[in-house]
C-alpha cells in the first residue's frame, strides 16, 4: 500500500478564526463569561499575549452580555484604540466604523450600527461631561490601567460614580471590568468594591534573568558594552531590544553602535541599528517589524514606548539600563521637571517580559539584584506628578459636587489641587459662589476643547483679536506631537533647509509659517522629506484644527485672519499666556513674573540666540536648567497685566483693550525670497501713517502708506526704504486683500507684480495698477 499522501499546509498566516482559537483566552472562554456575567465589576489579569484585549469584547456581544447598550474598552493611547479597532473589526469581518469603531481626539469612526468601540481615556470622559452617566454604554472596559495616565485615573472616579448612581436610579446596571498585564490587585479591587480578581494565562515563554555583580556608574557604557558581548557571541538570527530614556541618548548610541559595527572581526554578523521613540516619522518607527537580511542582526534602541503599547517581532534579549525618563510637578513654582530616574518593579518586568513572546528569551538587568528590590513596586501615577488644571476643568464641567472631596484611586496633594484651581481663577474660567467651585461662562466654553485650558483661553480670545484663523493653527500644532524631525546626524542640514521658516519674534509664528508653507504644497511628503517634517504629524495638524474650527462655529465664534499681521498673534497670545511670561534681567539672565523663577531659553527655540527684553512660553521644563519652551517675544507693561476677569469674554466686534500687554508694531509682511543663491528680504509695512489718523470723533484719512523695504541678504540693516503714498478713496480693498494673500501664501519673485496687475486691470483700478508697476521695476532692477 502506498503511504497516505501528506495534507498541503496552505500558506501564510492561518484564517482568523484559527488564530483566534490559538490564543490562551480561548480555553477558558466559558468560565470568564460565567464569571462575568453574574458580576457588576470585574479585574482581569492577563499576560502579555493572552488575548484580553481583542477577545473579550467579542466573547460579551457574542454571548449577548451588553448588547442592551454599546460596549467601550479604553485605551490611554490613540495608537492603540485604532489599530484594535482595525483588528477586531478584521476578526468580526465587518467595515470598520460598522459594528466595531473607534473614538480618540480629533478621529472619530463610528456609527448608530457602533456596538463595540474602542476610545481613549480621554475620549470617554469628555463623553461623561454631555452625559455623565454614560447611558449609552452597557459595558465599560478600562484597558492597560495599570499605566495609571492622568486620564485614567480620573476616568476610574467617574465610571465609578456611574455605576452607583445608575443603580440608585434604577437604571440599565453598568458592567465595569478593568484590565492589565500586571497592576497593584488589591488597590484596584478595593477601589471598585471588593471587585474579584480573575487571572487568565499568557503565551509567555520562559525568560532568563541577570543582573550587574556591582552597580554600574555609567549604564550607556554597560548598555554599549552588552550589547557587543551578545552581538560576538549569539546567532545572527536573534535579535536585541535595549531600553534608554530618551531621543538624544537614543540617536548617540545609534551612531555609535553602527560606527563599531563597521570595524568588528570577520565572521561577526552585520548590525542594522534601528532607534525607535515617539518623534520619529511613522514609516521611520514602522521599521522596527521588518526583519533583518540574512546574517544581519537587528538591535532596537528604544524608549519606553516599547513597554506595553508595541510587540515588535524577533525579540530574544532584552537589556534594560533601570532607568526613564519621566516628569515631576512642582505646584509651588509651576515647574514641570522631566528628570531620568528608577523605573518601577511593574516598569522592570514589562521589559522582562519582551523578551519571551515568541521564543524563550534572556534579559540582563544592567543593575544589581538588591537595587532591583529597592525598587518602588508600581510607578507613581501620573495624576500625583503633573499639573491638575485640566483635571479641575473637567470635574468642574461634569458637576461633581466638591472636586476636593473627588474619589479619587490615588489622591494628588491638596498643594497640587489648590494651585490648579488658583490658575483657572486666574484665567477666569472658576469662581467661588456660595462656598463652591462652579464654572464662569468663559470656564464653560472652555471645556467645550479638548486642550489644555491655556489653549482653550488663547482660541476663546483670538476673536477679540482678528486672528482666530492663526491661533487655531498655532494651537493645533502645540496639542499634537512635535512636527519637527531632527535627527542630529544632520543638524547642519536641518538648520539650513530650515532657515527660510524662521520668524524672529518667536517659535510660535516659526510654527505657523512651516504650516503654511505645507498648506501651499498640498501636503506634499517629497517636500517634508526635504524640510524634515513629520508629514504623518502635519496631516494630524490639519485635521485637529478642522474640528477646533467646528468647535469655534458652534459657539457662534465670529473666525477672522489676521493675515500677515503678527502683531494681533502676539497680543493675543501675551494676553492669554500672560502667566507664563520671563523678563530679561540686566545680567543676561531670565526670571519668571509671577515667581522670579531662573530660566533659559530653550536650545530647540528659534530665540535660543536672541536675547529678547521679554517672552511669553507655553510652559517650564527642567533637565540640567530650568527651560522655557515654545516662546514668543513680546513688549509687556507688567504693571499693566491685570489678569481678565471672569467675565472678560470675547464679543463679536469688540477690540484689544488699552490695558492689554502693550507690543511694538511689526510690518504687516516680511517676506523671506531667495534672489542670486542668497536669502533676503522685502518688507512691506502697510499701515496708516500714525500722523494721518484723525483724533477721536473725526474721520479717519482715506491715506495709507506701503513703505517698501529693498532686497538686502537677511540680518543687515541699512535699509534702503521707498515710500509709496497711494489715495485710496473709492480704491476696491479685495485688491488690498489679494495683495495680503499673495504675498502671505506665495513669497515674492519677479512675477506676481505682472499677475497682480493682470488682476487689477481687469478691474479697473489705475492707480494700483501704477503702484504695482512701479513695485515690478523695484524687484527687477535689484
Amino acid at each position: 500500500m502506498l503511504p497516505a499522501r501528506p495534507a498541503v499546509q496552505p500558506r501564510g498566516p492561518p484564517p482568523v478564526e484559527q488564530q483566534r482559537r490559538s490564543l490562551p483566552i480561548f480555553a477558558v472562554r466559558g468560565r470568564l463569561l460565567g464569571h462575568i456575567r453574574g458580576l457588576d465589576s470585574a479585574v482581569v489579569i492577563g499576560e502579555t499575549g493572552s488575548g484580553k484585549t481583542t477577545q473579550i469584547p467579542q466573547y460579551l456581544y457574542e454571548a449577548g452580555i451588553g448588547r442592551q447598550g454599546t460596549i467601550a474598552v479604553t485605551q490611554p493611547r490613540r495608537v492603540a484604540a485604532i489599530a484594535l479597532a482595525t483588528r477586531v473589526s478584521d476578526e468580526k469581518k465587518t467595515e470598520l466604523g460598522g459594528l466595531v469603531g473607534y473614538s480618540v481626539r480629533f478621529d472619530d469612526l463610528t456609527s448608530d450600527e457602533t456596538r463595540i468601540k474602542f476610545l481613549t481615556d480621554g475620549m470617554l470622559l469628555r463623553e461623561a461631561i454631555g452625559d455623565p452617566l454614560l447611558r449609552k454604554y452597557s459595558v465599560v472596559i478600562l484597558d492597560e490601567a495599570h499605566e495609571r495616565t492622568i486620564h485614567t485615573d480620573v476616568l476610574f472616579g467617574v465610571v465609578k460614580a456611574a455605576q452607583k448612581k445608575r443603580k440608585q436610579l434604577g437604571k440599565l446596571p453598568l458592567k465595569v471590568i478593568v484590565m492589565s498585564a500586571t497592576m497593584d490587585v488589591d488597590l484596584f479591587s478595593e477601589y471598585f468594591n471588593g471587585a474579584p480578581v480573575l487571572y487568565l494565562e499568557g503565551r509567555q515563554h520562559p525568560i532568563q534573568i541577570f543582573y550587574t555583580r556591582q552597580p554600574q556608574s555609567d549604564y550607556l557604557q554597560a548598555a554599549l558594552v552588552t550589547v557587543f558581548q551578545i552581538h560576538q557571541e549569539a546567532p545572527s538570527s536573534q535579535d536585541i531590544l535595549v531600553f534608554l530614556t530618551g531621543q538624544e541618548e537614543i540617536e548617540s548610541m545609534t551612531k555609535t553602535c553602527r560606527d563599531i559595527a563597521k570595524h568588528l572581526p570577520d565572521g561577526c554578523p552585520q548590525m542594522m541599528v534601528i532607534p525607535l521613540y515617539a518623534s520619529l516619522p511613522y514609516s521611520q518607527q514602522h521599521r522596527i517589524f521588518r526583519a533583518a537580511p540574512k546574517d544581519c542582526r537587528k538591535v532596537i534602541l528604544s524608549t519606553n514606548i516599547a513597554e506595553t503599547s508595541i510587540t515588535i517581532p524577533g525579540i530574544k534579549y532584552v537589556v534594560d539600563t533601570g532607568m526613564v525618563k519621566a516628569k515631576k510637578y512642582r505646584p509651588e513654582t509651576g515647574l514641570e521637571v522631566l528628570a531620568v530616574q528608577w523605573v518601577s518593579k511593574a516598569q522592570a518586568w514589562q521589559r522582562t517580559g519582551r523578551a519571551g513572546r515568541e521564543d524563550s528569551g534572556i534579559c540582563y538587568r544592567l543593575y544589581t539584584e538588591n537595587d532591583f528590590e529597592k525598587l518602588n513596586q508600581m510607578t507613581i501615577p501620573e495624576i500625583q506628578r503633573c499639573n491638575l488644571s485640566s483635571v479641575m476643568l473637567q470635574l468642574l464641567a461634569l458637576r461633581i459636587p466638591n472636586v476636593l472631596t473627588f474619589d479619587f484611586m490615588s489622591k494628588p496633594s491638596p498643594e497640587a489641587i489648590q494651585a490648579a484651581i488658583e490658575q483657572l481663577v486666574l484665567m477666569g474660567a472658576v469662581e467661588r459662589k456660595d462656598n463652591q467651585l462652579v464654572l464662569t461662562p468663559l470656564g464653560r466654553k472652555m471645556a467645550a476643547f479638548p486642550l489644555e485650558p491655556k489653549f482653550s483661553k488663547t482660541i476663546l480670545l483670538s476673536p477679540k483679536f482678528h486672528c482666530t484663523e492663526e491661533i487655531l493653527t498655532i494651537v493645533s500644532l502645540l496639542s499634537v506631537d512635535s512636527i519637527l524631525y531632527n535627527p542630529p546626524a544632520r543638524r547642519d542640514e536641518v538648520q539650513s533647509v530650515r532657515r527660510k521658516f524662521i520668524s524672529s519674534e518667536g517659535d510660535h509664528l516659526t510654527l505657523l509659517s512651516i504650516y503654511r508653507a505645507f498648506r501651499n504644497v498640498n501636503g506634499n511628503k517629497g517636500w517634508c522629506r526635504e524640510n524634515f517634517i513629520n508629514s504623518r504629524n502635519m496631516m494630524l495638524v490639519s485635521d485637529v484644527r478642522a474640528q477646533l474650527r467646528d468647535i469655534c462655529v458652534k459657539l457662534s465664534m465670529p473666525i477672522e485672519s489676521s493675515r500677515s499681521d503678527t502683531g494681533n498673534i502676539r497680543r493675543c497670545l501675551a494676553h492669554s499666556l500672560f502667566m507664563n511670561a520671563a523678563e530679561l534681567q540686566p545680567d543676561g539672565s531670565y526670571r519668571t513674573v509671577d515667581s522670579h523663577q531662573a530660566v533659559a531659553i530653550h536650545p530647540s527655540s528659534v530665540l535660543f540666540h536672541c536675547k529678547p527684553a521679554c517672552v511669553v512660553y507655553n510652559g517650564l521644563l527642567h533637565t540640567n536648567k530650568c527651560y522655557m519652551r515654545d516662546l514668543i517675544t513680546v513688549t509687556f507693561n507688567i504693571n499693566n497685566s491685570i489678569p481678565p476677569s471672569a467675565d472678560d469674554e470675547p464679543q463679536e466686534g469688540q477690540k484689544a483693550d488699552e490695558q492689554e500687554p502693550d507690543l511694538t508694531s511689526t510690518p504687516n509682511f516680511v517676506v523671506e525670497v531667495i534672489k542670486d543663491d542668497t536669502k533676503q528680504t522685502l518688507v512691506l509695512d502697510c499701515h496708516y501713517p500714525e500722523d494721518e489718523v484723525g483724533s477721536e470723533g473725526e474721520e479717519e484719512s482715506d491715506i495709507f502708506t506701503i513703505r517698501e523695504v529693498s532686497f538686502q541678504p537677511t540680518g543687515e540693516s541699512d535699509w534702503k526704504d521707498t515710500n509709496y503714498t497711494l489715495n485710496t478713496d473709492s480704491l476696491d480693498w479685495a485688491l488690498y486683500d489679494h495683495l495680503m494673500d499673495f504675498l502671505a501664501d506665495r513669497g515674492v519673485d519677479n512675477t506676481f507684480a505682472d499677475e497682480l496687475i493682470e488682476l487689477s486691470t481687469a478691474l479697473e483700478h489705475q492707480e494700483y495698477i501704477k503702484f504695482l508697476e512701479d513695485l515690478k521695476s523695484f524687484v527687477k532692477c535689484q
